[in-house]
Order: C-alpha cells, then sequence, then structure tokens
C-alpha cells in the first residue's frame, strides 16, 4: 500500500515536521489542526469559533484527497481546558450530528502550539 502525502493551500502549513495529512488506502488521516486560518494565519478568541475553524481545516485536508466530513469515522479533540467541553460540542454538532457522528475522544491538556483552545485531528475513509 503507498502512501500520499496530502498538502492544501485552503488549511495552514504543517508547524513541524509532520504533513496536513496522509492518504493510505482507502483512508485519510488528518494531523491535528488548529484554528487558524490559512489565508490570514489568525486564530478567533472564542472556542466556539476555533472548534468550526479547526473543522473547516479538516474538512478542506480531506477535500483535496477526495473525502469529505460526511466520511470521517473517528475524531480526537483535545481542549486547553476541559470547562469548554460543552461550548466545544456545540460547534462540532453543527458539523457532526448526534445521528451518525464519528468516533471520538475529547481531551483536555495542558497546552496547545501557538495558545490555541482546540486542536482536532480526524480520520476519514475515501
Amino acid at each position: 500500500m503507498q502512501k500520499e502525502v496530502l498538502s492544501t493551500k485552503n488549511a495552514p502549513a504543517a508547524i513541524g515536521p509532520y504533513s496536513q495529512g496522509i492518504a493510505a488506502g482507502d483512508l485519510v488521516f488528518v494531523s491535528g489542526q488548529l484554528p487558524i486560518d490559512p489565508a490570514t494565519g489568525t486564530m478567533p478568541e472564542d472556542v466556539k469559533d476555533q472548534a468550526r475553524a479547526s473543522i473547516k481545516n479538516i474538512k478542506a485536508i480531506l477535500e483535496s484527497a477526495g473525502s469529505s466530513l460526511d466520511k470521517v469515522v473517528k475524531t480526537t479533540c483535545f481542549l486547553s481546558d476541559i470547562s469548554y467541553f460543552a461550548a466545544f460540542n456545540e460547534a462540532y454538532s453543527e458539523f457532526f450530528p448526534a445521528q451518525g457522528a464519528p468516533a471520538r475522544s475529547a481531551v483536555g491538556i495542558a497546552a496547545l502550539p501557538k495558545g490555541a483552545k482546540v486542536e482536532i485531528e480526524a480520520i476519514a475513509v475515501k
């Protein structure tokens, strides 16, 4: 099985030694996406807006591989403060309604790169 390195200008460039995503066989693995606007390099302040921005970045990477948000099977969500959980869920559910939502883990952690409140990674089928 070959792997394909994914890269799109519609999502922020990697800020370290990793790819935006990798397609391997019928699967697409999207690296953790910060809520950075790829056009401006800025991040919104509000946790809901950060969740939306991170998911939009995931969407752009998935689309570059011929996939989409409705094909996501698993997400891992990192929150810099677990008290953001309810607000995060409100924004997350706009993209992934409860019925048919992907499997998910949500983890509260000490800090995220660039002071972000949210980072999300995803696995999807093509």
